[in-house]
């Protein structure tokens, strides 16, 4: 590769700067709980889709995306359409109920739908998941590209640096800092992988014919056969929905942004700029991975496509840029991951059994709860270079914790009958089932793609459920049902809802395009 120039670690140099800059200056508001866990309920839809984007595109865009790209071809972009997919819907659906009710971390609607039990149980899954999924694989794909560029960088150390510079001003700022560093950070990484794509698509003289070419035909086509094995048809139609329901809807790691808007409409104009913003993953990541194979045949990890095509094709000054952009996309999702995390902590279970603390105490548990997450993660993300891809090491593991998760919360919103106790019973038995289908996959006994093996927990939760509702009986109060009826809160408005069928339509296209 190519070695980095003065221009491109000033170009790095000054990014750091100017995001140690807008942390002070957002610190200088001295937050309580309320500021720094939802931003005071003032953040704007331009700060909350931006933020979104940005939150999400590190760990499964950027490193992950273009290595599944250059070894199994553009469907791992399905990942993405159907995120745009589901942003419409909580839009529409979802934002209204968690705006109307005031709540500050999304398990605690299933406290106010269910009981106690079920928030803690969502809040400590959800907890699990940022820090050893989204935290340290945003710690080890930085550590990963500097590596690459910087030489005698070794793995621990690396992750550790990453770790503190994210963890000290998410703690100090809270969601107001993460969320405005997040739209530099999205300006800067969309940027960047806009200039790495046109670079990219010049080896092929901007010609879509010689790309169609130089690259085999099965890497270019979004969905593929029911027997592929890195994402078949059905895994595209029956898990992804869940997947993604699960992370953008109940994931307080995404929706806390949603939950710091101004309004329903606020909220919901922010998740559809998210949306859009979704579809550019496509075109700004996975096709140049997939081009990447006509160009790189020596590669002994695919996640190191995207540093690769860095190295090779960036002159001086833009690789500073891009390598920039891809730092903030690493920073973007530890600090949100970290702030949602110390967010949990304190909601879901210090502030219940210590009712009387004031907000300026509970602001300052949570900064060092940020620490101690912080302190976890750093320690965990060397761990993950065990796995074959960043990509699969995510995926998989969502695949198999969220269906149970995602079936308890669906039924308790749409169904008025299912009590606290046969959806807790129904829980337990669908992490039962999930552990069990899991370990006979590793053995070899089992062989389902995992998107499908999603769809089939989620129905196997939904039986427990029915099945427990049957043995267990119990009442659902008026008060409960009333948690999660729509027709109680203020409906997305009407502009909200046109632009969710005008993205809806433009998303259908892009899929039959790259069909």
């Amino acid at each position: 590769m190519n070695a980095l120039h003065t221009i491109d670690y000033v170009i790095v140099a000054v990014y750091l700067v100017v995001v140690v800059a807008v942390c002070i200056r957002v610190t200088r508001r001295h937050p309580d709980a309320d500021e720094l866990f939802l931003a005071g309920r003032t953040l704007g839809a331009g700060v909350i889709g931006l933020s979104l984007f940005a939150s999400n595109i590190s760990s499964t865009t950027l490193i992950g995306l273009p290595g599944a790209a250059w070894s199994t071809g553009i469907s791992v972009a399905n990942y993405e359409w159907m995120a745009a997919l589901v942003l419409v819907f909580t839009a529409v659906f979802v934002a209204p109920v968690l705006i109307g009710r005031r709540i500050t971390t999304v398990p605690e609607l299933l406290e106010q739908r269910f009981d106690a039990r079920l928030r803690r149980y969502l809040s400590g899954t959800s907890l699990i998941l940022s820090v050893f999924l989204d935290t340290a694989g945003s710690l080890y794909a930085g550590a990963l590209v500097l590596m690459l560029f910087v030489p005698g960088l070794s793995l621990g150390p690396t992750c550790a640096a990453l770790a503190v510079f994210a963890g000290i001003y998410t703690a100090a700022g809270g969601l107001r800092a993460v969320a405005y560093t997040d739209v530099l950070q999205s300006l800067v990484l969309l940027v960047g992988s806009a200039i790495l794509f046109v670079l990219v698509f010049a080896e092929f003289d901007y010609s879509w014919a010689q790309v169609l070419a130089r690259v085999p035909a099965e890497k270019l086509s979004l969905i593929r056969p029911l027997d592929d094995e890195a994402l078949p048809w059905l895994g595209t139609l029956l898990g992804l929905p869940i997947l993604g329901f699960y992370y953008w809807t109940m994931n307080q790691y995404v929706c806390q942004r949603l939950l710091g808007a101004r309004d329903i409409g606020t909220a919901g104009r922010g998740a559809l700029i998210a949306a859009a913003l979704k579809l550019l993953p496509l075109f700004l990541m996975v096709l140049p991975g997939a081009m990447a194979v006509a160009l790189f045949s020596d590669l002994e990890r695919p996640d190191t496509v995207f540093p690769r095509l860095i190295g090779h094709f960036a002159p001086p000054g833009l690789a500073g840029l891009m390598l920039t952009g891809l730092l903030a996309a690493i920073m973007s999702s530890v600090d949100s991951a970290l702030n949602s995390a110390s967010t949990l902590v304190i909601c879901d279970f210090v502030q219940p059994r210590r009712p009387k603390l004031d907000a300026r105490a509970l602001a300052r548990l949570g900064r060092y709860t940020t620490l101690g997450m912080m302190f976890i993660a750093a320690l965990w993300a060397p761990a993950i270079d065990r796995f074959p891809g960043l990509f699969a090491y995510l995926q998989q593991a969502f695949a198999y914790v969220t269906p149970p998760l995602v079936a308890v919360f669906a039924a308790g919103m749409l169904s008025g009958r299912l009590s606290a106790n046969a959806a807790f019973a129904g829980l337990i038995t669908g992490h039962g089932v999930s552990a069990a289908w899991f370990v006979a996959t590793q053995l070899g006994w089992v062989k389902v793609h995992f998107t499908v093996v999603a769809f089939l927990l989620l129905v196997m939760t939904l039986l427990a459920c029915a099945l427990w509702q049957a043995l267990l009986g119990g009442t659902v109060t008026d008060e409960q049902r009333l948690a999660v009826d729509a027709s109680q809160v203020e409906p997305a408005p009407l502009a909200v809802r046109r632009g969710a069928a005008m993205l809806t339509a433009l998303t259908l296209v892009l899929v039959i395009a790259f069909w």
